[in-house]
């Protein structure tokens, strides 16, 4: 399912506009630890995180990650977005916890 689809389907709030929204998510990651994420992540990847500097992006690209999605409404640095743009990482935000972003992102048929 591509990055776009999972959006809409839910309600999720692109962070960072102009970004192509085609990438195929093949799985995801739910961790705040950058070097757990480092060492187990695949390209696909929808990572969700409520880490927003600039080495989340360092590692979205590390691994080619389809998407970053922030949960919880929380603040992401324009600095971030900024780079995130700059490098062709996709960010969208949710206001549920990374638990239900994980819950939704099965029943669409991501992971599992």
């Amino acid at each position: 399912m591509k990055t776009a689809e999972i959006a809409e389907k839910m309600g999720l709030k692109l962070l960072t506009d102009g970004l192509a929204e085609d990438a195929e998510v093949t799985d995801g990651c739910v961790c705040d630890l950058l070097s757990w994420v480092m060492a187990r992540g695949e390209a696909g990847m929808a990572w969700i995180t409520v880490q927003t500097h600039l080495n989340v992006i360092a590692v979205a690209c590390l691994h080619d990650f389809a998407c970053v999605i922030v949960p919880e409404n929380i603040e992401v640095p324009q600095a971030t977005i900024d780079k995130a743009k700059e490098e062709g990482v996709v960010i969208y935000s949710s206001p549920k916890t990374s638990y239900a972003v994980c819950c939704e992102l099965c029943r669409l048929g991501i992971g599992g």
